[in-house]
């Protein structure tokens, strides 16, 4: 019994160190993905001094001041840790090419809903040891932020949040199926990264493009992933048009959904798996 015990005692301690060492790399690693924002700091202080030294009177660009863009790059950190669902349509595709995605056909199990809970729960651990790097950052940079907005518009911020959590998910998701008819979606699912990284607005805010690929953009989902959010949040969107907006994000994260269900149900009639 005492070697027993020793050796469960063991088991823990180790188990415990790996993880604590694990949470520390991850914080460090938390905290050193916000080093770009140098970069924008920089970036975008060279782009105000060129206008302001061209003679402009005006020091806005698309209705936003150097403090406005660098405030938007901070927010758009939330939106994408929120939204980014990294590995699951890749998971998803791997685990149909595979027959692992069986188990959902023979257990009584709703994959789609399992998959949500667990990514839940991962975004609910994962972002809890991420509160003290990203507090200490927006910390520093507090002073690009002109204050807290009101009640209405935090409400629909964090709204907003919710909601793109969901419509990552979906999306993803959606994609991940199409395993169910090809056999290998990896370039597929680069290609939408790379799309997605751009049209989210994370990039730079979606204003400043020309109207008519602004047009484009907000006809597309992918703005509800990181640029709705931070605009949001910096009042950019109000009144009637942030409602609308909050509908329109809903009836996307409706639409997904329906996309989601209808790719499993035909996918799992179309699907054929072989060996023991």
């Amino acid at each position: 019994m005492t070697a027993r015990l020793a050796l469960w005692w063991t088991v823990l301690r180790i188990s415990l160190s790996e993880r604590l060492i694990y949470r520390a790399d991850f914080a460090l690693g938390t905290l050193m993905r916000f080093l770009p924002v140098v970069t924008q700091i920089f970036l975008w202080w060279a782009v105000f001094e060129g206008v302001a030294a061209s003679g402009a009177a005006a020091q806005k660009i698309a209705g936003y001041s150097y403090r406005d863009f660098i405030a938007y790059y901070l927010l758009t950190y939330i939106g994408r840790a929120l939204s980014s669902m990294p590995g699951l349509a890749s998971g998803l595709a791997r685990d149909i090419r595979d027959g692992t995605v069986k188990k959902y056909l023979i257990q009584p199990i709703d994959m789609l809903g399992f998959l949500l809970l667990t990514r839940l729960a991962h975004k609910l651990v994962f972002y809890t040891m991420a509160l003290l790097p990203f507090a200490l950052v927006f910390y520093l940079c507090r002073g690009f932020f002109s204050g807290w907005p009101d009640a209405v518009t935090l409400l629909a911020f964090l709204a907003s949040l919710v909601m793109a959590f969901l419509l990552g998910f979906l999306i993803e998701a959606t994609l991940g199926m199409i395993g169910f008819w090809f056999l290998e979606v990896s370039s597929l699912l680069f290609v939408f990264m790379l799309i997605s990284f751009f049209c989210s607005g994370h990039m730079f805010p979606l204003d400043i493009l020309p109207e008519f690929w602004q047009a484009v953009l907000r006809a597309i989902p992918l703005q509800y992933l990181a640029y709705f959010p931070a605009a949001v949040f910096l009042g950019k969107i109000a009144g009637a048009e942030l409602a609308w907006g909050l509908a329109i994000e809903a009836a996307w994260i409706v639409f997904f959904l329906a996309a989601a269900r209808a790719a499993f149900h035909f996918g799992a009639r179309h699907y054929s798996a072989y060996g023991g």
